[in-house]
């Protein structure tokens, strides 16, 4: 008996295409020194192009090539029993015609979804009530209140958000941050149940 070996799969790992990926990049090893090296150097998965963008290595396809170097060890893994391995291709460039058309887009459709509402809700029938509470007068056009309104609504967006541009204000993720962690966590069993070939068995498979 060599000695024993720990694996601990990453949750994902990406890769460059036409890679090859080896269990020092898909996993955390603890092992005796004489063999960690040489374990860190199995490869695990050729990339090619037929794999597309998303790959899902089982565990047991991992156990089965450290045997294959190594049958004097005892392994023992730890943690998720699949890691995805996500290609990432060469991006191209952005075209600034279509970056300007998807900002406008963006922005007109920003900005409608925020009339829509303050319209739904009555919102300036509201300043005007308000207006007319504290001072007394009756004005069509309540700036007093319309403009800080504006200027707090903006404000009140980043604070949500937790964003200005890049710049992240503090530690805390947002809401946003929260439900794409969500989704992606969704996606990724999806991945995991549907992609996964060692966790598929045919009726003709004996």
């Amino acid at each position: 008996m060599e000695g024993i070996v720990y694996i601990r799969l990453r949750h994902r790992v990406q890769v460059k295409s036409d890679s090859i990926v080896n269990l020092g990049q898909l996993a955390q090893i603890i092992a005796p020194e004489a063999v960690l090296e040489d374990l860190k150097r199995i490869s695990i998965h050729k990339v090619t192009p037929s794999d597309k963008n998303i790959i899902v290595i089982d565990v047991m396809t991992v156990i089965e090539k450290v045997y294959s170097s190594h049958p004097g060890l005892d392994v023992q893994t730890i943690g998720p029993a699949q890691s995805i391995i996500e290609v990432i291709y060469e991006k191209k460039k952005i075209s600034l015609p279509l970056f300007v058309g998807v900002w406008i887009l963006l922005f007109i459709g920003a900005a409608m979804a925020i009339m829509n509402f303050h319209e739904d809700v009555s919102m300036r029938e509201v300043h005007q009530r308000l207006y007319h509470f504290i001072t007394g007068e009756v004005d069509p056009h309540p700036l007093l209140f319309q403009i800080p309104y504006s200027f707090g609504l903006g404000l009140g967006m980043i604070l949500f958000f937790n964003h200005i541009f890049r710049k992240r204000l503090n530690e805390e993720p947002s809401p946003l941050e929260v439900e794409m962690f969500n989704y992606q966590q969704d996606l990724d069993q999806y991945v995991i149940m549907h992609e996964n070939k060692e966790s598929m068995k045919n009726l003709d498979d004996h």
